[in-house]
């Protein structure tokens, strides 16, 4: 009789383990769908998505530099992998611009199960990573945009805490005029903003577009931020180190607190061999988001009282904003507060 009642409640225990065993698994969160971002500040993200050609990923670069405009670029490993020089040369800009990561083929991730999206993301990270020394993690745009629930739940489980979207389209991909991509963007462009742009052959009116972009939007008193900022997120950052005489591995590790192995995973070096000349990146450490905060001027606004009001100086105040005569500033100018 015993052996029977043992039995049973062996099978009541079998049956109830997945539920138990359910309830005590823990998964990540799932990734955080950003359509913009939730700000008053006049601020905007320009981001780039990068597929199979990169044809005016050079024409981008030099404008975004000659501008000193920062932009968010979304890698594909396809992408890398067919054109590695101008993904390294993304790393290297200046200013500095920040890597997010679009998969490897560009696939549509909701046919796809989360073994396969995982593989997308992570061959993806590996390859970028392999090229700058910098990570991908973490922003992720979904290809065509096609996100749910599951979508979310696989790329956040993959270390991906923000799938970013957009809420300006520039549809350039479809060979548009630039005049047509700046009627979509300048007249729309709100606080928080995130512009969608490409960088292939397909989009020929963006970097025509771009300068005149760039320029209206200071105009209306916005400044450019990458995702990170935009969303006061960690950044990664990655400084770039040219060798010079008597330089070795070792020392150039110890000059900026990483360890040789990182120099050499970060830059592919084989046998530890460096040539005078050589550019190295160096793998990037995480630093605090830096924020931009503005002031609209009112009635009565003095810059000594909008100085005093921030805790600046009126020197520092005139300087950001580029004012000549400290006592001329007008009514609904846009001013930015130094840090």
């Amino acid at each position: 009789m015993h052996g029977k009642w043992i039995r049973i409640i062996m099978i009541v225990l079998i049956s109830l383990f997945p539920f138990f065993s359910y309830g005590l698994t823990a998964d990540a969160a799932s990734s955080t769908f950003v359509i913009k971002g939730s700000t008053t500040s006049k601020v905007v993200a320009l981001t780039f998505d990068d597929g199979a050609d990169g044809g005016n990923i050079t024409k981008i670069l030099s404008i975004l530099k000659s501008n000193n405009v920062k932009a968010t670029f979304f890698l594909t490993g396809t992408g890398a992998k067919n054109h590695p020089q101008l993904i390294k040369n993304i790393a290297t800009a200046t200013p500095t611009h920040q890597l997010g990561n679009h998969s490897y083929t560009h696939p549509d991730f909701t046919k796809l199960t989360a073994t396969q999206m995982t593989s997308e993301l992570s061959k993806t990270e590996t390859l970028i990573k392999s090229l700058t020394g910098r990570t991908t993690k973490p922003i992720f745009r979904a290809p065509f945009g096609a996100s749910n629930s599951a979508v979310l739940a696989a790329v956040g489980n993959a270390g991906y805490t923000k799938t970013i979207q957009w809420n300006i389209d520039t549809t350039d991909w479809k060979g548009i005029s630039s005049k047509a991509i700046l009627a979509r963007v300048v007249p729309n462009i709100v606080p928080g903003s995130i512009v969608l742009m490409h960088t292939g052959a397909g989009a020929p009116g963006t970097p025509v577009a771009l300068p005149s972009m760039i320029s209206q939007l200071k105009t209306k008193g916005y400044k450019f931020v990458t995702i990170s900022e935009l969303l006061k997120l960690p950044s990664t950052i990655s400084k770039t180190y040219t060798v010079k005489a008597g330089d070795t591995l070792y020392s150039i590790a110890k000059r900026y607190g990483v360890t040789v192995t990182a120099l050499v995973r970060a830059n592919n070096i084989s046998n530890n061999l460096i040539k005078i000349g050589q550019v190295l990146i160096i793998p990037g450490t995480t630093s605090p988001p830096t924020t931009t905060v503005t002031y609209t001027v009112k009635a009565g606004d003095t810059l000594y009282s909008i100085a005093t009001k921030y805790g600046v100086t009126v020197t520092a105040l005139a300087s950001a904003n580029k004012i000549t005569n400290v006592n001329l500033i007008s009514v609904g100018q846009v001013l930015v507060i130094p840090k």
